[in-house]
């Protein structure tokens, strides 16, 4: 299991909201690529502190408060 795959809470988005919550991970991440997104979902690289907070971040403002693993 990667360590700061963050898979477990994209499982937890609503469909409805899945669009907008990838959006403000890219953001947060500074990327604009779907396959990198994919990467970063997976831990692939690990993220900085910096992103882990924002990654942190952009999960609890939709409610999900551990979003780390697969």
């Amino acid at each position: 299991m990667a360590k700061f795959a963050f898979k477990k809470g994209w499982d937890q988005v609503p469909k409805g909201k899945a669009a907008k919550v990838k959006a403000d991970l890219k953001e947060a991440l500074k990327i604009t690529g779907d396959a990198t997104f994919y990467n970063r979902m997976k831990g692939t690289p690990e993220p900085t502190v910096t992103e882990y907070n924002a990654i942190a971040g952009v999960f609890l403002r939709y409610g999900i408060k551990n979003p780390w693993g697969e």
